[in-house]
């Protein structure tokens, strides 16, 4: 039976090559950082200082070779000469203000951060004399949510009720802006640059200690043993393990990096229909696999909108990438905590462990 991924062909693509990630010290561009480095990348990291002390960037020691520049995504300047003078092969650009929650407290942070950043960083790329793939990383959050049982297709129509959803179908509209504008694929003979567009659904696993998002409340709850604070029960996400999206932007970049004119378009990357959960579920799931833990339902009327309902359809990842979930979602909340019932002196390699435990899927 064929591997879910295959390694000897990541390992053709990245291999040697230089890598510009933005976001590196983050929750996924951590993951990523990692798996990059197993694959013999050269990886140049550009972020913000780590958001908490004990989150898995500040653990990865052993892997951080190579360079990390601490910056502002909003800094053009600084993110300009950091991008030039490395001159990558590939770019990834995960560096964002993430959190629906938080956009409301920062509106125009958020647009700032998540449009002008990525505006700031395509220009750097267009004004960069060397031949590269972009992959620009957004969200599930990008369509207009019409909150039916509906899967949403990467031709839907963009929106976003709140700021942070809105952001990053703005930053869909950058994307496509500077592909029309600066690197049409019809004169890559020209200008050398490829760029697609990655939306994932609710990503989970290890390491993730971020602010209103359900895992790390889970996690911190059990581990303290309290009741998890639950604010929506009913809401259905598409909930993946961080890999599972990763494996689809590793793929997305090497095929971007071969045939720019098939490839630079936008992908939904997010698990089978039949594996959307509400929260609910996978809170129940969460404490199955901790074998202790009770949750209360702190539901109230005026808290601030959260979709209830969000679907997508990945039959395009599937088709045109070669790309499909590895993991079910009991097995993906599965391996997110087993990922911190782990001592924080293991979690490092266990993180290389569980990447290794992926690719032999």
């Amino acid at each position: 039976m064929e591997n879910l991924v295959n390694t000897q062909q990541l390992r053709s693509w990245y291999q040697g090559k230089k890598v510009f990630l933005t976001g590196h010290t983050g929750f996924k561009g951590a993951w990523l950082l990692s798996w990059l480095r197993l694959l013999g990348a050269t990886v140049k990291g550009y972020a913000l200082p780590p958001a908490y002390d004990q989150g898995l960037f500040s653990l990865l020691e052993p892997l951080r070779e190579g360079q990390s520049v601490l910056g502002d995504i909003r800094d053009r300047e600084k993110l300009t000469a950091a991008l030039q003078d490395f001159k990558p092969d590939y770019v990834f650009h995960l560096a964002a203000q993430p959190l629906v929650r938080y956009s409301y407290a920062e509106p125009a942070q958020t647009f700032e951060v998540n449009v002008a950043g990525t505006a700031n960083l395509l220009e750097a790329v267009h004004r960069m004399d060397h031949p590269c793939a972009t992959v620009v990383i957004t969200t599930d959050k990008v369509y207009e949510n019409k909150e039916q049982d509906i899967l949403y297709r990467e031709n839907d129509v963009l929106g976003g009720y709140d700021p942070y959803s809105a952001s990053k179908a703005c930053t869909e509209l950058v994307v496509s802006s500077f592909r029309n504008s600066f690197f049409p694929a019809a004169r890559f003979d020209q200008h050398g640059h490829a760029l697609a567009s990655a939306r994932a659904g609710n990503v989970i696993g290890g390491g993730d200690w971020s602010t209103d998002r359900i895992l790390p409340d889970i996690v911190r709850a059990l581990q303290a043993g309290k009741a998890i604070p639950v604010r929506n029960p009913s809401a259905v996400r598409p909930w993946q393990h961080v890999l599972e999206p990763l494996h689809g932007y590793l793929l997305l970049g090497g095929l971007l990096y071969q045939d720019p004119a098939r490839y630079g378009s936008a992908y939904n990357l997010g698990p089978l229909p039949e594996d959307h959960l509400t929260v609910q579920q996978l809170v129940e799931t969460a404490i199955g696999s901790w074998d202790s833990g009770a949750w209360e339902n702190l539901q109230q009327p005026g808290q601030p909108h959260e979709a209830g309902l969000l679907k997508l359809d990945i039959s395009k990842a599937i088709s045109e990438l070669g790309w499909k979930p590895g993991l079910n979602a009991e097995e993906a909340i599965r391996w997110t905590i087993d990922w911190y019932r782990q001592p924080v002196s293991q979690q490092a390699d266990y993180c290389i462990q569980q990447i290794n435990q992926y690719q032999a899927l």
